[in-house]
């Protein structure tokens, strides 16, 4: 079986297509060890919890196999659809004969609960029976099908599954009758299903589904939902030049409209596509790669609109924003896509989920005083399997194909074993990623072959060097781009690849005021924060970071599972401040003193005791 995060090797307007996640093998490296911890403490806490929140209940008691009310929000099913295509990413890696009987299971329970028109969503059962579609804008019905149907499509790549499937298939054709071209126009208050419909048709060939998913995006700005721009329903697709709304729902939206784009090539998508996602780089993302800016609506702002302390930035929308940028490599082959990607991934999404693989973030400020604190769960649980299912598929990120060769897309220590061209070629991937730049890429060949290797160089590294068994490749690698190198490859090539990992010091467009006067540190793809517990004898909301101030990397195997953090000196403003009053006059006895700092990845922050965080420092430039 073939278990692909988007399966675009059917597609004729993708540049590229994935690469099976079995097909590559994390091995010893940062991604490997969060990976085996996802499998052996996440996945089954999980599980545990979508037990007793009565997640799983719900579909028991929807089949008749159990007495109750319904628990929990009417969206619940997505939590256990989401958790099921963790595991099917999970499978595919290493199939686990215990995991295995767990999810079959909860996919037992899940079709004991579909009615025999296709209908599945356990609450509208029995009482609530005559709800169904009644309220697209709120209800998640479209939403928690979408879900069922990727998770479906995982399991059945992962471990040849049909009964899943089969029902996520019949709960398709049921949607089809109620919303194709002899139905009633529709369209998800919380679009989802676009994404799963589109991969639905590669899975099957049958065009319905990519129809059903074009009208469905044809279908916004129409009022259906209400005209809401919260939900993208204030303007049709095509005419969208900002993006807005909920931030979660609009990137969901802009991946089912990437991977219809990929199937048709509709130009004038892709011109929106590229609008939208400059507007949101440009002038909505955070410095972590994290977006939607506000409470309200968990939604983007304005431009320039990023508050620290008031930063939503919700882990499932840094999720959609990896998610979104992947569909947009895809359809280009452009590593800009990938440099957000990575953003993203090591900072937004990774400070999601607790060092300890069993707490999470819903929301990711980027300043607090020590009352932030990660959860077992939430009423809301969104954020936790939708962690899991993407570090679950992480495998599968590493590499892509086109006809002309092999793209390296993301570094860490890995064993690939890739079907190219129809024979198998190994790659062998050294590296200590993301803490050194550095990284080694033997090939193993059965036969002599010409094809390319495509390398990405991270746009944050100023100086690259490339290597070729052993010899230096003098032609420049721009950071930023792919590095092609065009051969004939034998067993046993090695390229060498050094990414230069001077510590950034970063500074904000001044239109975003709460970080004018300000900077931010960064090393590799890693953003980096101040922790009170590492800065003793001061208020990290206070530090001066001059600007020649000289930093240093080093590294700590003993601290947060091992870190490299940053070290270096800086400045605090001590004054006889009145704690009991708002304002008062500048005192002349307050006085600058000196001080060290240290700051550690912001993935790892609020891991140990509470305390004050920042990621924006106050920068003192230097005197004329």
């Amino acid at each position: 079986m073939s278990t692909r995060v988007v399966d675009t090797s059917k597609s004729p307007y993708a540049k590229l297509r994935p690469v099976p996640v079995e097909e590559v093998e994390l091995k010893n490296g940062f991604w490997a060890k969060r990976l085996k911890k996802l499998r052996e403490v996440t996945i089954p806490s999980q599980y545990e919890l979508l037990e007793n929140t009565g997640r799983i209940f719900n579909f028991r008691r929807a089949a008749g196999r159990e007495k109750g009310g319904f628990q929990g929000l009417v969206f619940n099913d997505s939590d256990v659809y989401k958790w099921v295509e963790a595991v099917g990413f999970l499978l595919a890696s290493g199939f686990d004969e215990k995991l295995h009987s767990v999810v079959e299971k909860v996919v037992n329970d899940i079709c004991a609960a579909q009615d025999d028109d296709g209908y599945l969503n356990t609450f509208f059962t029995f009482e609530n029976r005559a709800q169904r579609w009644t309220n697209l804008r709120a209800m998640h019905e479209l939403y928690c099908a979408g879900h069922l149907i990727q998770a479906a499509i995982a399991l059945r790549r992962a471990t040849g599954d049909e009964k899943l499937f089969n029902a996520a298939v019949r709960f398709a054709n049921h949607i089809l009758r109620v919303f194709g071209p002899d139905g009633r126009p529709g369209t998800p208050g919380h679009p989802e299903i676009e994404m799963a419909m589109v991969e639905l048709y590669r899975e099957t060939g049958d065009h319905r589904y990519l129809n059903m998913a074009k009208t469905l995006i044809d279908n916004r700005g129409k009022g259906i939902v209400g005209g809401d721009v919260n939900l993208i329903d204030h303007k049709p697709f095509r005419q969208l030049d900002e993006i807005v709304g909920h931030a979660v729902r609009s990137l969901y939206l802009n991946c089912g409209a990437t991977d219809l784009y990929m199937e048709t090539g509709e130009r004038e998508i892709w011109n929106v596509l590229e609008k939208l996602w400059s507007n949101m780089v440009k002038c909505k993302m955070y410095v972590t790669g994290g977006v939607g800016s506000r409470y309200d609506g968990e939604a983007f702002g304005f431009n320039y609109e990023l508050p620290n302390v008031q930063a939503y930035a919700e882990t499932c929308a840094a999720i959609a924003n990896f998610m979104w940028n992947w569909r947009m490599f895809l359809a280009s082959g452009e590593a800009r896509f990938v440099d957000v990607m990575e953003l993203a991934l090591y900072n937004g999404v990774l400070a999601g989920i607790s060092l300890n693989g069993k707490e999470y973030f819903y929301v990711n400020p980027l300043a607090d005083r020590g009352r932030h604190r990660r959860q077992e769960w939430f009423e809301c649980a969104c954020c936790p399997p939708n962690v899991a299912r993407l570090i679950a598929s992480l495998p599968g990120y590493f590499y892509s194909l086109s006809e002309d060769g092999i793209w390296v897309n993301m570094y860490d220590e890995n064993v690939a074993r890739l079907k190219f061209r129809g024979e198998e070629v190994s790659i062998f991937q050294k590296t200590d990623y993301p803490w050194g730049g550095r990284v080694e890429i033997t090939l193993g060949l059965e036969h002599e072959s010409a094809f390319s290797m495509f390398l990405r160089i991270p746009g944050w590294s100023k100086r690259v060097e490339v290597s070729l068994n052993g010899s230096k490749i003098d032609e420049k690698a721009k950071p930023g781009f792919y590095f092609r190198i065009d051969r004939i490859w034998r067993n046993g090539d090695t390229i060498e690849l050094y990414f230069e990992m001077e510590i950034r010091k970063i500074s904000c467009n001044p239109l975003v005021y709460e970080n004018l006067g300000r900077i931010a540190l960064g090393r590799g793809p890693l953003m980096y924060c101040f922790e009170e517990v590492d800065n003793t004898g001061f208020d990290v909301w206070d530090l001066l970071i001059p600007e020649d101030a000289t930093l240093r990397a080093e590294w700590v195997p003993n601290l947060l599972d091992g870190v490299t953090v940053i070290r270096g000196e800086g400045y605090v403003q001590d004054s006889d401040w009145k704690q009991d009053s708002l304002y008062t006059e500048i005192e002349a006895s307050s006085r600058i003193r000196k001080v060290s700092f240290t700051a550690i990845p912001y993935y790892a922050w609020a891991n140990r005791e509470p305390g004050a965080m920042c990621v924006w420092a106050r920068l003192m430039p230097k005197t004329v």
